[in-house]
């Protein structure tokens, strides 16, 4: 039976994803309007977003070090004000080294706030006794749909990169601030009450397969983010306007395969839902591979959301301590930064569709791995609940 403060602390952690999601997506789709506003050139722009994901890895890897001294709800609660005051820092400069200060500074906490949600959201799982960390992870995704929503009436209503920033920060930043009172630790007290529970974690070598699947599905999503616009207009001949809908649809099935995942690994196991994601992923691609035409290639688009969105709240899920979450976090920004350049090499010196196979490949290697979860039923649902332990997680 869960407690009022946990059920608190639930949905505190829910706005806390949900606004992280608002952010980065704000962050991402209004590039194009940075780079103008700093007078970036095209080579140099790689260079800056590269960073990003670098220092968050950075920043990743100095939570799991920070969190054996204070608890993750404190790092949150300290790291997602900043990635806020960041983004508005990122439209109120007009230097090319405020613009890098601020990214820095902007990446850095977001690998930190990436991190301590993480870790909030395994050890609430934990107490639950139940698979609630899918329902984080849509919270995210309705986040970024919301974001690149907003970003998109910014242009339309013709609003600067500096007040729709701004605004966001002062909308938000108090939202979190009022949230992080409720943040709860895994054992339903406070998250930043008792001792911390950091823990040195598993082997590299023993989490290498959860390190894989997190690597996979994020070259698999920052496939589909930088690339399925150019796909469909330039390979398989649709409209400027419908090169604008498979990112969307993707965004929207992630959103509704996070939303049923948590329900799936109830009554099927982690196993089964990481292995019929990974197939059901490997599938859309393939279907965009060899699309004959657009609308075929929006299918193919749409399925891989709902494939690619159980992957990584899954493999969060199948850390043990707070340590390991902070590793596997380092690999989705691995992924990220692997993802788009290998695709576009690929596309350009063979072909954009036989590039497509490559994320189909590692995708479905996942299923591989998908063993590597069965330890998750020991934890949560389906009869097989343990008791519930201390963790302030």
């Amino acid at each position: 039976m869960t407690s009022a403060r946990m059920r608190r602390g639930r949905g505190s952690l829910a706005v806390a994803f949900f606004v992280q999601g608002v952010t980065f997506a704000l962050l991402v789709t209004r590039i194009p309007a940075v780079q103008e506003r700093y007078g970036i050139s095209d080579a140099l722009l790689p260079a800056f977003l590269a960073a990003v994901p670098v220092l968050a890895g950075v920043g990743s890897v100095a939570a799991g070090a920070l969190v054996r001294r204070v608890a993750p709800g404190v790092v949150l609660r300290w790291a997602q004000p900043v990635v806020l005051l960041a983004l508005a820092a990122v439209g109120a400069g007009g230097r090319m080294w405020q613009l890098a200060v601020a990214l820095a500074v902007f990446g850095l906490a977001v690998g930190a706030l990436d991190a301590a949600m993480n870790m909030l959201g395994v050890g609430l799982q934990r107490a639950y006794g139940r698979s609630i960390m899918l329902g984080f992870h849509a919270a995210y995704s309705l986040g970024g749909i919301l974001g690149a929503s907003l970003a998109w009436a910014a242009v339309h209503w013709g609003v600067g990169l500096g007040p729709s920033y701004l605004w966001a920060a002062g909308v938000l930043g108090p939202v979190v601030l009022v949230g992080s009172r409720w943040y709860a630790g895994g054992d339903g007290g406070p998250a930043g009450a008792g001792e911390p529970a950091g823990g040195a974690g598993r082997s590299l070598r023993v989490l290498a397969p959860l390190c894989l699947v997190m690597t996979f599905a994020y070259i698999g999503d920052s496939t589909v983010a930088n690339w399925s616009a150019l796909y469909v207009a330039d390979v398989l001949g649709g409209s400027e306007e419908l090169a604008t809908v498979p990112y969307n649809a993707y965004m929207v099935t992630t959103l509704l395969g996070r939303a049923v995942g948590d329900l799936g690994v109830r009554r099927l196991g982690a196993v089964a839902v990481v292995r019929g994601g990974a197939v059901l992923a490997a599938a859309g691609f393939g279907v965009v591979a060899a699309a004959p035409g657009p609308w075929t290639g929006l299918v193919g688009f749409t399925v891989l959301g709902l494939g690619l969105s159980v992957l990584v709240p899954q493999t969060f899920a199948a850390a043990r301590d707070d340590a390991e979450v902070a590793r596997l976090n380092v690999f989705n920004y691995v992924g990220f930064l692997v993802g788009s350049p290998l695709v576009g090499a690929l596309g350009e010196v063979w072909s954009h569709r036989g590039a497509m196979l490559v994320p189909l490949v590692l995708v479905l290697m996942a299923a591989r791995y998908a063993r590597s979860f069965s330890g998750e039923r020991d934890r949560y649902g389906g009869g097989h609940e343990r008791p519930r332990t201390v963790d302030v997680g």
